[in-house]
């Protein structure tokens, strides 16, 4: 659908600036402010309503002029969400200036998903969560990843990536710590400018831009709550650690990033003003800016004007108290360039209409919101892409393998004591019977049988996950984990249970640093980052093995942690294990066999 230019903007031989010059010359009041505003929509609805009682993205595009588009939900295969991507463009084109459409995504190449931060992976490559990459520890890996992504996205019609995620987890009750590189500022540096250097490819029309968040660091939250609910809103520096938390976006922004998502947190007892990082004009302008020279996309963090009544207020921390168009005018002055989730386009023309907001206010977001989709070539060559291709390269055999061979690397081995032969248990020996908790029999097959009851078995396998108290009543929203990290007592009962009666695989998939000092009654103990249940049974048998080094320390106990200052990595007393712990297989099971 290459389109035939009209005027000197949709000219790819004309110079960029020019034609970012050329259309903004060409844009009503309500054209400009359209562009501020990128709306979550659900990926295959186009028209009226989606499943959520949302506006869909076509009538977004049609009725307020919106081209900016978070797509929530998972496609089926890469079909349908390339059908929708050209359907959404083909809208576009029936539109006066024919501004395409720039679509963007949560992170959804991983094996686990909380539909706040992520979406699942469905027809996409499976990896391990960016806290598993950070327990491999390459850079190669991650830029890996980074390039499959990029290659999956641009298949896809996706072409900005809200992520990576650089926050450093220094506080081990956050939710979120999972889909961070841990809490080491160095190697999430490393590994952070390795997946974007990956994902971005040659930064041209080739390209997926990056969303690096949440500036300037969304680790330090006070009692580990999270800013998505206003009990959470209070990031806090006791170790004075603020320029820490910072420092991967500093590499971020030296290797080129182009946007930033700041959080909604607000910084409390530092030398910044106490309301939410968005509205931060010391964090947006001054610091991000000015001081680090950054002069991409600034996108806010989903729902900081609105919110949605009285269940989801808007995360607008330190300013409740400014109306819907105050808030506009501060989020615009602090520096922001977009607002992200937000699709009432109004709020911004009756800031305008006021006074409150002037055109010329615009002109820098505009120019940088245009110049990225000039700079993506978006408004140039063919516009719909090929959902054959899409099929092919969204989850190929290919990258599979390697997201598969990722998960199995990143599985880190705790514990491997010895078992009824005085040998270390693991690698298991194929043949055996094991009894399984909270694993997938048929995952087993061709290795071991499952039996039904402990006595019965030579081994047990048992996985679970770090505790969680979220309320039931959130629903979806229970998936911001927050509280204990301890074992409730009825699960170390249970694992302690089986523990006796038979040698026993306990694994842990850590999205928070569980307290692991009550569980340590298995003979072998893994902690795990998004591993399927195949993959993580041949490692077991030696058909790969962990390669995996922890990527944050696990506290000895919640006191620990709780003492701990929110801010500071390493600083819980006497950890459990420390960062860098990580076993390696000391024979092979076929070696364990001829042994037999």
């Amino acid at each position: 659908m290459a389109i035939e230019p009209r005027y000197p903007y949709e000219d790819p031989h004309v110079l960029v600036e020019d034609r970012i010059s050329d259309l903004i010359g060409r844009m009503s009041r309500t054209d400009k402010a359209a562009l501020i505003f990128h709306s979550e929509v659900s990926v295959g609805y186009v028209d009226g309503s989606d499943h959520w009682g949302r506006a869909c993205a076509g009538t977004l595009l049609r009725e307020r002029g919106i081209t900016h588009f978070l797509g929530q939900g998972t496609p089926r295969d890469g079909r349908d969400i390339t059908q929708w991507h050209n359907r959404l463009q083909e809208i576009a084109l029936e539109l006066p200036l024919r501004i395409p459409v720039t679509l963007s995504s949560d992170p959804r190449h991983s094996v686990t998903d909380n539909p706040l931060t992520s979406q699942a992976a469905g027809a996409f490559s499976r990896w391990p969560e960016s806290l598993g990459i950070a327990a491999i520890g390459s850079e190669k890996t991650a830029y890996e990843q980074g390039e499959v992504v990029g290659r999956e996205y641009l298949a896809a019609g996706i072409r900005v990536a809200l992520h990576p995620q650089v926050d450093l987890s220094t506080e081990y009750r956050w939710a979120r710590i999972v889909q961070t590189y841990g809490e080491d500022a160095d190697l999430t540096s490393r590994l952070a400018v390795a997946y974007f250097q990956g994902l971005q490819g040659d930064g041209g029309a080739e390209s997926v831009a990056a969303m690096a968040k949440h500036f300037p660091g969304g680790g330090p939250q006070k009692d580990g709550l999270d800013p998505h609910f206003r009990d959470g809103r209070e990031q806090v520096y006791p170790g004075d650690r603020f320029d820490y938390h910072l420092a991967p976006f500093v590499a971020l922004i030296e290797a080129g990033l182009p946007q930033i998502m700041p959080y909604y947190g607000m910084p409390v007892g530092t030398e910044w003003e106490e309301v939410g990082f968005a509205y931060n004009k010391g964090i947006i302008t001054e610091l991000l800016r000015q001081r680090l020279g950054f002069d991409g996309i600034v996108c806010t963090d989903f729902g900081v004007i609105t919110g949605m009544g009285d269940t989801f207020p808007a995360k607008a921390w330190g300013v409740e108290h400014l109306s819907r168009e105050q808030r506009v005018t501060r989020l615009l002055d602090s520096g922001v360039d977009q607002f992200g989730g937000e699709k009432d386009v109004s709020v911004l023309l009756d800031a305008l209409s006021s006074g409150s907001v002037t055109e010329q206010q615009l002109e820098q977001p505009v120019r940088r919101l245009l110049r990225e989709k000039f700079r993506l070539g978006l408004f140039d060559g063919d516009r719909v892409i090929d959902p054959e291709r899409a099929n092919t390269v969204i989850g190929s055999a290919a990258h599979q393998a390697l997201g598969v061979r990722a998960q199995q690397r990143s599985l880190v081995l705790l514990k491997n004591d010895a078992g009824v032969d005085g040998l270390p248990l693991l690698p298991l020996s194929p043949g055996i019977r094991v009894f399984v908790d909270g694993v997938e029999p048929s995952a087993f097959e061709g290795f071991a049988s499952v039996v039904t009851h402990p006595a019965e078995a030579d081994v047990a396998v048992v996985r679970t996950r770090t505790p969680d108290y979220a309320d039931p009543a959130m629903h979806f929203l229970g998936s911001m984990h927050k509280g204990s990290l301890e074992f409730r007592p009825e699960d170390r009962e249970r694992i302690r249970a089986i523990a006796e009666q038979v040698p026993t695989v306990l694994d842990v998939y850590l999205d928070r640093p569980a307290v692991l000092t009550d569980v340590l009654s298995p003979t072998a103990v893994f902690a795990s980052f998004g591993t399927d249940d195949r993959p993580f049974v041949e490692v077991l048998f030696g058909e790969a093995e962990p390669e995996g080094s922890l990527p944050v320390e696990l506290p000895r106990s919640m006191a620990a942690v709780k003492a701990s200052r929110t801010d500071v990595p390493f600083d819980t007393a006497d950890p459990l294990y420390r960062f860098g712990h990580g076993l390696r297989y000391e024979r092979s099971a076929a070696e364990r066999t001829d042994e037999a």
